[in-house]
């Protein structure tokens, strides 16, 4: 290679390493959109995207169907994607080809395994239906007298992988990046927000004397407010990793505490529902008044007999 051909490639190599700090970077929040398939029959397994969901014929209502916000380099994608995704832009599309050793891993034939089929709800001795046995998830082939064959590889093992994606947008907004790892953990993003508080904190200081005394200063602190629904509540990664998950806020986001306030819906029609229910057991609207008259005789009687009362004690 000559001198001006070497020089040529260093140049070019410099002008990409540029360009790819120019861009996006490791820890930046992203929002995708992305479709994921099979390689071997094109078959879509997942996406963001509504329409493509319809047309592979993929219905859950409950699905919300919405860019996603991930952190690049934290592994919330396949790696490749995260590599595809350093020094991009936003508008910037791409293909990744994903081997089944970096996505779900090879097919393993051992993992297929008998088990007793008392292990198995009645409901789910038949083929195809989802399982948990000691801790592991599979799939049952076939149940035959009082044995079963699960598959406890993954659905995709073995499978190539082909993920498409949109860099729809950069998220620099806190709170919009807490929705956004809420929504990775729980699928689902509760109501949250920020607030920057004055708070007073004790702090040691030494005095001219080289003494150690405590102070109260203000100090402002950046507080996260979660809305926890009841369905958050009952949602099984946040019941065991709450700690964990609120860790990770406070790390990511620069905030001092995260707070998290139990709601109770309620409704009017829930109200008037209860109270229907207690006027039915009470015998209607007119033995209800008639109940109201009663304690307001017996409230008006008590009134006469605590006065007569005051004015035997005055006496004596």
């Amino acid at each position: 290679m000559s001198e001006n051909e070497a020089d040529a490639e260093a140049d070019a190599a410099n002008e990409a390493e540029a360009e790819t700090e120019s861009g996006i970077q490791d820890g930046d929040f992203v929002r995708i959109d992305y479709d994921v398939r099979t390689v071997s029959d094109d078959r879509v397994v997942d996406t963001t995207r509504k329409e493509v969901a319809e047309e592979a014929g993929i219905d859950d209502d409950e699905y919300d169907f919405s860019p996603r916000i991930i952190v690049v380099g934290e592994g919330h994608v396949f790696p490749g994607v995260d590599d595809a995704l350093l020094g991009g832009e936003v508008g910037d599309e791409g293909t990744v080809e994903i081997d089944a050793e970096d996505g779900f891993g090879e097919y393993e034939q051992d993992q297929v395994r008998t088990v007793s089929a008392n292990k198995l709800d009645e409901e789910d001795r038949r083929p195809g239906a989802q399982v948990q046995i000691d801790g592991e998830q599979g799939y049952v082939e076939t149940v035959i007298g009082g044995r079963a064959r699960v598959d406890f590889n993954h659905p995709l093992a073995g499978e190539d992988l082909e993920y498409e994606y949109e860099i729809v947008d950069v998220v620099d907004d806190d709170e919009e990046k807490a929705a956004g790892l809420l929504g990775m953990y729980l699928q689902m993003e509760p109501e949250l927000r920020i607030e920057t508080e004055t708070v007073e904190e004790e702090v040691t200081v030494e005095d001219d004397e080289g003494e150690e005394t405590t102070e109260t200063e203000e100090v402002e602190q950046r507080s996260l407010y979660i809305e926890a629904t009841q369905q958050m509540q009952m949602n099984q990664q946040w019941m065991f990793q709450k700690q964990q998950v609120a860790q990770d806020l406070m790390d990511r986001l620069g905030l001092d505490r995260v707070v998290v306030e139990e709601v109770f819906d309620g409704s009017a029609g829930g109200m008037m529902g209860g109270m229907g229910g207690m006027m039915g057991g009470m015998g209607g609207a007119e033995e209800l008044e008639e109940e109201l008259e009663d304690i307001e005789g017996d409230l008006e009687d008590a009134d006469v007999d605590a006065e007569e009362i005051v004015d035997e004690l005055e006496d004596e």
